[in-house]
């Protein structure tokens, strides 16, 4: 690799990572927003929402990284034209698919970036969402336990807490516990939480004060405490089998699933058609980026409009996109749709390249630019000011 195409490389690299990073920071803070209830009614820690919510930015930059792949080669290449470095690699020899060579190079990146969070990265943080959520759904201090109620977690055992604190904190909590018949433990705290280790879950209560009311004795026995733990073990939802859906397979899972998966067998097409996009994932990188450079790698003078290519190559990656999305849809039930899939993203590749190696410019048909020079004058005169030559 030559200095000029190390150059362009550094270039499209560095652009693609800053789109990456911006488009998918604003994206993941409109999901992470919608997850907010895992502090507020649910009283999970400031640690969990952001730990449960960053697992979905694999997922979000597999969407992300072609688009953004797609807006790093147009802005190295209007770069490129508007200081001219088109015009001068063209006549100091540089073809355009020469001129292609570095572009392709910072594909083959994106690609295997892709390629990996396509097959392992995306579907293991999906994997370890769904645990997690089913972890706090399934626990009933958390998802029984409501301020201000009284709940019956057994019979004879009653809690009931005054309100949820940032932090997991419970504050205002009554304990009545008749599960022994030969006593009566009641319990006041004024804060607790929930400890969790490997001999099982406390709720660890501060500051309170325990009655104990034994068969067969009139007056109870009362003990004031700094720090007393009760046990809530029984009551975990820890260990509970999760059911993995489709987005939660890896790419090897999605190949060769079994023939006793009970998900499989009621929706196999769904596996079929979430294995070919995992496929064509690290695909789509080297269509956006054949497309955006056929559309704009094209030596010009910096008179000719660049805007019409722009506006384009957008509309054809966006098209081919979208028509990618709808033939996946299709492939759930149509075999058929999966072979239009990979021939459509082939097929835009492979027109891609002949645009690129036959060097075509493209550029707007002379009647549009008549009928907009005409649209343009009649505007102008309009609004009283005389139309520019």
């Amino acid at each position: 690799m030559g200095s000029i195409d190390r150059y362009i490389f550094r270039t499209t690299l560095a652009s693609f990572a800053l789109v990456l990073v911006s488009l998918t920071g604003v994206i993941w803070i409109t999901q992470a927003l919608r997850g907010i209830d895992l502090m507020t009614s649910q009283g999970q820690t400031i640690l969990t929402f952001l730990g449960i919510t960053s697992l979905v930015i694999p997922a979000l930059v597999l969407i992300i990284s072609p688009i953004a792949l797609m807006i790093a080669i147009s802005h190295t290449l209007n770069k490129l034209a508007t200081d001219s470095e088109i015009i001068v690699m063209n006549a100091a020899g540089f073809s355009p698919f020469r001129l292609f060579y570095p572009f392709f190079y910072a594909t083959c990146v994106v690609a295997l970036l892709v390629a990996f969070i396509a097959a392992y990265l995306a579907p293991d943080g999906m994997r370890r969402i769904k645990q997690w959520d089913a972890e706090i759904t399934a626990d009933v201090l958390t998802n029984i336990l409501q301020p201000g109620r009284f709940a019956q977690l057994d019979k004879n055992l009653t809690i009931r807490i005054r309100e949820r604190l940032p932090g997991g904190i419970l504050a205002g909590i009554f304990i009545d516990d008749r599960r022994d018949p030969n006593e009566r433990v009641s319990i006041v705290a004024e804060h607790g939480e929930v400890v969790k280790n490997e001999t099982g879950s406390f709720l660890v209560l501060e500051t309170g004060n325990l009655q104990r009311f034994e068969a067969g004795k009139r007056d109870p026995a009362l003990v004031a405490f700094g720090r007393y733990g009760f046990d809530m073990s029984k009551f975990s939802g820890q260990g509970r089998d999760v059911t993995l859906g489709i987005r939660e397979r890896y790419l090897w899972e999605l190949f060769s699933p079994s023939e006793d998966d009970p998900v499989y067998k009621q929706i196999p097409g769904q596996f079929r058609s979430a294995l070919h996009d995992s496929i064509l994932a690290p695909v789509y990188p080297f269509a956006f980026a054949v497309l955006t450079f056929a559309f704009l790698g094209a030596p010009r003078t910096t008179r000719q409009s660049r805007n019409f290519s722009i506006g384009s190559s957008i509309i054809a990656v966006f098209g081919l996109r979208m028509a990618g999305f709808a033939c996946s849809v299709m492939a759930v039930k149509s075999p058929g749709a999966v072979l239009a899939q990979y021939a459509m993203v082939m097929g835009a590749i492979g027109v891609g390249l002949w645009m690129i190696v036959g060097g075509f410019v493209v550029e707007p048909p002379p009647g549009l630019m008549e009928a907009i020079n005409r649209s343009n004058a009649r505007i102008a005169r309009l609004f009283g000011r005389p139309a520019a030559a």
